[in-house]
Order: C-alpha cells, then sequence, then structure tokens
C-alpha cells in the first residue's frame, strides 16, 4: 500500500466534505466518514507540523 501523502489526504479530505454537503452519505455510512474525515486532518496537520519544524531547522542553520 502507497505512503499516504499530504496531496492525496487533502484531495480526498476535499471529496469527504463535497459528499457530507451534498448529502450524498447514508447516515450509516455518516460515522465512518467523520472518522476517516478526522484521520485525515490529524494527518495533515501533523504534515504540515513537520514541515514547518524543518523550514525553522533550515533558517536556524542559515542564521
Amino acid at each position: 500500500m502507497p505512503e499516504l501523502t499530504y496531496e492525496a489526504a487533502y484531495a480526498e479530505l476535499q471529496q469527504l466534505v463535497r459528499e457530507l454537503q451534498d448529502d450524498k452519505v447514508g447516515i450509516d455510512a455518516l460515522a465512518a466518514r467523520i472518522e476517516r474525515a478526522n484521520e485525515l486532518l490529524k494527518f495533515c496537520r501533523e504534515r504540515l507540523r513537520q514541515t514547518e519544524d524543518q523550514i525553522g531547522n533550515l533558517s536556524d542553520l542559515a542564521s
């Protein structure tokens, strides 16, 4: 299974939001979609935090 990328996670999250907004998700699948959206949000936030840390490290080295 390929490693999840930020771009793929963000695209999937956008799709989930569209489905929820368009009422395309039945009540039985709603909990699973919300759980997946939470997982994707957590992944994206962590990836952004890691990238910010890397940028900060580069800035420190350049100083």
